[in-house]
């Protein structure tokens, strides 16, 4: 959390750290089950005398495709924080460019969680933080949305 600590302000504390779902990684997911089933195919194609060369292609593609969705997946939320204090709700994207949004406790009025099926199963959610005049930007795949919430509004 080297951003949120590089801006507490003296008096401030962190209650709670959130973070991003680790449902963000369904693209790599497909791709590797993808390349698995390109890899049964590649063996029983090699067994039948068929052009295998084909799957075996097929396979390194299919990696090649996990392997990217897996690093961006990873890097989307090694650079995300985010971070409730008794002061504010802190959330920053981004390594060289930055992007961040704040907003006091004290000037929120509501958090809204909207969970789908799967999100109820895998207990994440999208996070609209609505304060006066203002809201953050809706907080995608958030891992426990209702804990977050709570630490939110319990003050």
């Amino acid at each position: 959390m080297s951003y949120v600590k590089h801006i507490l302000q003296p008096g401030e504390n962190v209650l709670v750290i959130g973070r991003l779902h680790w449902i963000l990684y369904w693209q790599a997911i497909f791709w590797f089950l993808c390349s698995g089933g390109a890899m049964a195919a590649a063996v029983h194609f090699h067994a039948t005398n068929y052009p295998w060369m084909i799957a075996v292609a097929l396979v390194a593609l299919c990696l090649v495709f996990a392997l990217v969705a897996l690093v961006h997946a990873w890097w989307q939320s090694f650079t995300t924080e985010i971070a409730v204090t008794n002061h504010r709700v802190i959330y920053k994207t981004g390594f060289i460019t930055r992007h961040t949004a704040e907003m006091n406790i004290d000037k929120i009025e509501s958090v809204v969680v909207d969970q789908s099926i799967l999100g109820r199963l895998f207990d994440y959610g999208t996070l609209d933080i609505r304060g006066t005049g203002a809201s953050i930007e809706q907080l995608t795949r958030i891992a426990h949305a209702i804990e977050l919430r709570n630490a939110i509004t319990s003050r």
